[in-house]
């Protein structure tokens, strides 16, 4: 069984209030830096940084973070993880920086994203953003920013889907009977 819970407006109007909240946050905006968790946070945050951009004439440094290699599960995934591009072309140390995934669950992908950003430096602060908050942490991480909070239990999956990479803009809950 599928549902959708986000369609196309529903993203642009969840993603644009994230964005508020952050410059409301953030009195200090051009100080931050934005960094998207691969697949689809990478694509989502450069959606942040360009409504930022668009309403305070800022350009947003954008990063994006490959946390495949940083998973504390890596050991039982398949035999070759595919390792993307971890790209963070400006020094994050005393920043600001915003972290945006698609959906905050176990809360083991941000756990992996924190190991790995400190490789990059130390960061003054790190606010999460996540377009899909879902229950069933196993971690005590939580969002800052937040486009949808949903429930769904065990067995249950949320997929997102972004223009850039999938040609189409929704989140689907799928319920395993």
């Amino acid at each position: 069984m599928k549902q959708q819970i986000l369609d196309k407006k529903g993203i642009a109007k969840a993603v644009s209030r994230i964005a508020s909240q952050i410059m409301e946050r953030n009195t200090r905006v051009s100080e931050i830096a934005i960094i998207g968790i691969q697949r689809r946070g990478d694509w989502l945050a450069r959606r942040i940084a360009n409504i930022i951009h668009d309403e305070k004439n800022i350009t947003i440094q954008v990063g994006i973070l490959d946390i495949n290699l940083y998973r504390d599960d890596l050991q039982n995934r398949a035999e070759y993880p595919v390792v993307r591009t971890t790209n963070i072309p400006f020094n994050i140390e005393g920043r600001t920086v915003i972290l945006v995934d698609d959906v905050l669950y176990t809360g083991r992908t941000i756990r992996a994203a924190l190991d790995e950003l400190k490789d990059f430096g130390r960061a003054h602060r790190i606010e999460l953003a996540v377009l899909i908050n879902r229950d069933g942490r196993e971690l005590p991480i939580q969002a800052d920013y937040i486009g949808k909070n949903v429930e769904i239990g065990t067995g249950g999956t949320v997929v997102v889907q972004v223009h850039e990479l999938d040609q189409n803009d929704d989140v689907i809950v799928k319920e395993v009977l």
